[in-house]
């Protein structure tokens, strides 16, 4: 049923329904190759969606039935070929050819890129499915009440990231640099480019691979050597846990949230480039990870075999976790999945899609605002230099509370003191009954000491003798790894500064206990 949409347009549109024949797309081309002079072979129908203004705008989730596109029928260009043959196949729905005959008298429409002007050989038609987002240059615009976005709009190609300078027209770009008390070193395109993941634009040009690779290295060091200096004694497998903590995937997600980053439905060109940008339909690569491709790693996960200390150390990434070349990154040289993944795993576009659950999408999103972060990070030191992104990870990182006593597992804690007891040539450790209350009843306390000759190591609370025995253990354990010189720790960067005073070598415990 035809009708008038006084959203889109002031004159009359062509509307299609669901339920029209899908021969009717054969008689569109058909026409519209008899009004332009082209054969109706070389043209392409191409689906306009996200337009700002020009859409209707839906509510809810529940009415994205009511959402309008714009299908352009454009001869086929190179540029125009390549779009096509990179897209899903879409529900064609369009009307007959009488309706399509009559649409080269609508007015002209306006999008981001350029304009529809009345009577050009660009005929549009509007229907109910929204499944495309390609975008081709749109020719120049006919209409005074659609003027053009820029002199360039009208021949601008379908690019999949918004221009660098549109960054300078961004509130919200102009908001985060402010926000982030960034430098005017840092100029807005280059923040604008740490907000494109390189799922929405694969260029590395133009995504934020390339500065995310450099924060990471930069991140991770800061915050390693902050750990390695104020906390000596902490285990690899305690330290592997806060360097996670602190500049792991998830906790760079809800640091990119605290920020005020704000994602964009989908990316596209005519997105605002102060939004996050990324794609769940296209391949994804993994930024900045490099370890030993291992053959024994499946058998790891799948068998239970031991992963010790020290192939984490050597063969793994930098938080000690395995690293496997998964079949989605078979062709891209040094990008890793990790380990966990099955191995019938394929992150390609044909196989996520609209049956992706809540979780993978939730990890992509994180993923995708974890590498904004990191790529934030080496913009500041691409501009700013060495003391500044010192002193922005400083801030933004490190700052962070991390209660490091809730990382450890014990196991066998009485025993593992013992070994540390006779290891630091201490006397044996020795549990002794300091107080007691209510032993005959329902809820006993009891507290016990461990004593190291005259010296304390730690005490413990519990309801029975053997618990607050093992608490004590867990104390004097947690006592000697989390010792700390102080607050205000030098670290080796901290040399690096003009006018530094010379390095004075810091306390290295001597190792681990088991």
């Amino acid at each position: 049923m035809k009708k008038k949409s006084p959203e889109l347009h002031s004159k009359p549109l062509l509307f299609s329904r669901d339920d029209e024949p899908s021969s009717a797309g054969a008689e569109t081309r058909r026409a519209i190759a008899a009004a332009s002079g082209c054969p109706a072979s070389a043209l392409v129908r191409i689906p306009l969606f996200r337009l700002g203004r020009a859409t209707t705008r839906c509510r809810s989730h529940d009415h994205i039935h009511a959402l309008a596109v714009i299908h352009v029928y454009l001869p086929l260009s190179p540029r125009n070929l390549s779009a096509a043959s990179s897209r899903p196949a879409a529900r064609q729905h369009s009307t007959s050819s009488a309706a399509a005959s009559s649409a080269e008298n609508a007015g002209g429409f306006t999008s981001p890129y350029g304009a529809f002007g009345g009577g050009s050989a660009a005929t549009f038609m509007t229907t109910d499915a929204a499944s495309e987002t390609i975008t081709p240059g749109l020719g120049p615009s006919a209409n005074p009440r659609f003027p053009e976005l820029s002199p360039d709009a009208a021949t601008a190609p379908a690019y999949p990231s918004p221009l660098p300078a549109r960054a300078r027209q961004s509130a919200k770009l102009a908001a985060l640099h402010a926000r982030l008390g960034l430098s005017q070193r840092l100029p807005l395109e280059t923040l604008a480019r740490a907000l494109v993941d390189a799922s929405a634009d694969p260029s590395p040009r133009f995504n934020n691979s390339n500065l995310a690779y450099l924060g990471t290295t930069l991140m991770h060091y800061h915050v390693s050597e902050w750990l390695l200096v104020k906390y000596p004694r902490l285990p690899m497998v305690i330290l592997y846990g806060a360097l996670k903590a602190f500049a792991g995937p998830q906790a760079l997600a809800d640091i990119a949230r605290q920020w005020g980053i704000e994602q964009a439905a989908a990316p596209g060109a005519e997105v605002d480039p102060g939004l996050l940008q990324y794609s769940l339909l296209a391949d994804r690569h993994v930024v900045g990870r490099w370890g030993y491709e291992r053959k024994e790693a499946q058998n790891v996960k799948k068998y239970k075999w031991r992963h010790g200390i020290s192939s984490r150390v050597v063969l793994d990434d930098d938080f000690g976790d395995m690293v496997q070349r998964g079949p989605a990154d078979a062709s891209v040289d040094g990008d890793v999945v990790p380990a966990d993944v099955p191995a019938d795993y394929d992150a390609s576009a044909a196989t996520l899609g609209g049956s992706m659950d809540p979780a993978t999408k939730t990890r992509l999103a994180d993923d995708a605002h974890a590498n904004a972060v990191r790529a934030v990070v080496g913009a500041v030191y691409a501009h700013g230099g060495r003391e500044t992104v010192r002193s922005f990870v400083r801030a933004h990182v490190l700052s962070r509370q991390l209660h490091l006593e809730r990382l450890f597992r014990f196991k066998l804690p009485t025993r593992e003191l013992t070994y540390l007891c006779a290891r630091e040539n201490f006397e044996p450790p020795v549990a002794r009954l300091e107080s007691e209350t209510g032993r005959l009843s329902r809820t006993p306390v009891f507290v016990v000491g461990i004593y190291s000759g005259a010296d304390k190591l730690g005490d413990g609370a519990g309801a029975s003798l053997d618990q607050a025995r093992q608490k004590a253990a867990m104390n004097a354990l947690k006592a000697w790894y989390l010792y700390s010189p102080g607050e205000n720790v030098r670290v080796p960067s901290d040399t690096l500064l003009e006018g530094a005073l010379p390095w004075e070598p810091a306390y290295i415990d001597i190792g681990e206990i088991l």
